[in-house]
């Protein structure tokens, strides 16, 4: 990869991780059902798939902590440090997947749910452990509820937008960039 291409990615990272710290103030103004949008995950998805995996990867990790240890919210622990391993996954996954499957948009559809699948489980596994340290527990219910039922706005949306966004940005003529 060429300076170019390197200095352009780290600029979109930086933007992606930008969209992640602003997107949950505009979410969060939809009384009910904001954080049910899922807001954090969409910029991380797309870092993953624009970016590559490494940008993906650090860009989930760092988001949530980033929001918790300035603003507060989400909580630190277990919510933050949980979700910056579930977002991690969602953004190196992405990355990961798109760069091996071709570019076409049934992949892209793929990479996608193969990151929202995993990055959920280990958000769940992380849960589960963390829960575990602190004396407390983490069901199958809640699992299910944090992961699933009260996410399926946020699924949705992701299923919607992310591979129309990605089939756009991915064009050559528009980022003009190079694996």
């Amino acid at each position: 990869m060429n300076k170019h291409n390197s200095l352009v990615k780290m600029i979109l990272a930086a933007l992606f991780l930008a969209l992640a710290y602003v997107m949950p103030f505009l979410t969060g103004q939809i009384p009910e059902i904001g954080s049910m949008l899922c807001p954090l995950h969409i910029p991380v998805l797309l870092c993953g798939f624009i970016c590559g995996w490494p940008w993906g990867l650090a860009v989930g990790a760092i988001a949530p902590l980033f929001r918790s240890l300035t603003l507060g919210m989400p909580p630190l622990f277990p919510t933050a440090v949980c979700m910056a391993f579930e977002l991690a996954a969602y953004g190196a996954i992405a990355g990961l997947m798109h760069k091996i499957l071709p570019r076409k948009k049934p992949y892209v559809y793929v990479s996608l749910l193969s990151a929202m699948i995993a990055g959920r489980l280990i958000w769940g596994a992380a849960m589960f452990v963390f829960m575990g340290l602190t004396g407390g527990s983490f069901t199958f219910a809640a699992f299910m509820s944090g992961a699933f039922t009260n996410a399926i706005p946020g699924i949705i949306i992701q299923i919607l937008l992310i591979p129309i966004l990605v089939m756009v940005l991915d064009n050559p003529k528009v980022l003009n960039l190079k694996d």
